[in-house]
C-alpha cells in the first residue's frame, strides 16, 4: 500500500498496490502493521456499507463525538463518490478546512479518515456502494453532523445535491466563534 498524506493533518489516501495476472488482481487493503507504521488507528470494531441509487445523493457530514469519535476507511466498492472531509479539531492547523477526493470502484483508493473529523460524500454514478470499517461503535447519542451546504465551510459539491436524508438537511449551521467540536 501507498500512503498519500493530503493537505489535511493525519488524513491520508491509501492506494493499494495491485498485483496483475491473467485472471485479474490481489490486493492488501488494510495492513495493521503499516497502518501502526504510519500512525493510523488500525482496530475496526464495526464495519458498515451504503448503497445509493441515484448520481447526486449526500450522505452526511456526520461525526461522533467524545470517546466515541471514530476513525473511518472509507472504499467506494462500485460507482464513483466525491468524499468530503472536515478538521473539527480545535488545535489543529487544518481546523474547519475540508477537502474532497474522487474514490472510485476503478481507482481502488481508500481514504482514512481520523477521529475528530466530519465525514461525508455525493455520489458521482447511479448504483453506487461505500464500504467503511470504523473504529467505534455507532453511539447515538454521541452522533453529530454539519449541514452539507454551510456557508462557513463553503464546500463546493460536484453535482447538484438531489437526495438527502431528513437528518442530514436538518444538521445545525456552524457559528462565527463557536467553540470547537473536538
Amino acid at each position: 500500500m501507498i500512503f498519500h498524506e493530503t493537505t489535511l493533518k493525519d488524513a491520508m489516501i491509501i492506494e493499494p498496490q495491485l498485483i496483475e495476472d491473467n485472471r485479474g488482481f490481489f490486493s492488501r487493503m488494510m495492513c495493521r502493521d503499516e497502518f501502526t507504521q504510519h500512525g493510523l488507528i488500525s482496530d475496526f470494531v464495526q464495519h458498515n456499507m451504503s448503497f445509493s441509487r441515484n448520481k447526486g445523493t449526500v450522505r452526511g457530514l456526520h461525526f461522533q463525538r467524545g470517546v466515541h469519535a471514530e476513525a473511518k476507511l472509507i472504499r467506494c466498492t462500485r460507482g464513483s463518490i466525491s468524499d468530503i472531509i472536515v478538521d473539527l479539531r480545535g488545535d489543529s492547523v487544518t481546523y474547519l478546512k475540508h477537502e474532497s477526493f474522487v474514490l472510485s470502484a476503478e481507482n481502488h483508493h481508500m481514504l482514512y479518515v481520523p477521529p475528530g473529523f466530519a465525514h461525508g460524500f455525493q455520489t458521482l454514478t447511479d448504483n453506487t456502494e461505500v464500504f467503511y470499517p470504523v473504529s467505534a461503535a455507532y453511539t447515538p447519542s454521541a452522533e453529530g453532523g454539519l449541514r452539507y451546504n454551510d456557508p462557513l465551510l463553503g464546500i463546493s459539491w460536484p453535482l447538484e445535491v438531489i437526495d438527502l436524508s431528513i437528518k442530514d438537511a436538518s444538521w445545525p449551521f456552524l457559528q462565527q466563534g463557536q467553540p470547537p467540536i473536538f
